[in-house]
């Protein structure tokens, strides 16, 4: 009777667990997650979207590198997710809008190991580009849309990069 009522125990821990985890992930107003299956959103909405999920590549990528080193495309990437911050910043100034703190660490967490940090980065790049592709569907000031277009593309060579070394472990 003990250990059946462990097991109920463990059980029932392990469901709660799971359904806060659930619970928590959607509710995640933050980057590209944020952005997900939203329609009608302000330009101010779509210009914090995207610098919280650079900000988000940029914090996924050091953590990375500072586990396993500055390794390329890792070391590469992070760089470039510093620059798209900057344009980003630079609409959200012309544009009269706050530019949110950067959060992102609270929403990374360090893959199990190398090959899983390929992983990371093609799902974090498949996820932005997602992101840029609803945006670009929407009426948009012509900066705002050659930003949208010039972070999708740098994202999809993103993507490319870590297939191309994910390919090496299989």
């Amino acid at each position: 009777m003990k250990r059946f009522n462990a097991k109920v125990m463990f059980l029932v821990v392990a469901l709660s667990t799971a359904a806060a985890l659930v619970s928590f992930a959607e509710s995640v107003d933050f980057g590209a997650m944020g952005a997900d299956g939203k329609s009608g959103l302000t330009i101010d909405q779509m210009l914090t979207y995207a610098i919280q999920d650079e900000y988000l590549a940029r914090a996924e990528y050091e953590l990375i590198t500072e586990e396993y080193g500055s390794i390329p495309p890792f070391s590469n990437i992070m760089a470039a997710e510093e620059r798209h911050v900057e344009w980003v910043t630079e609409l959200l100034d012309k544009y009269g809008y706050v530019v949110p703190k950067d959060t992102a660490h609270r929403y990374v967490a360090l893959p199990e190991d190398f090959e899983s940090s390929y992983q990371t980065g093609v799902q974090a790049e498949i996820d932005n580009i997602g992101m840029y592709e609803s945006f670009l569907r929407e009426d948009l000031p012509d900066d705002i849309r050659d930003l949208f277009e010039r972070l999708k593309r740098s994202s999809e060579n993103h993507l490319r990069a870590f297939r191309n070394n994910l390919n090496r472990y299989n």
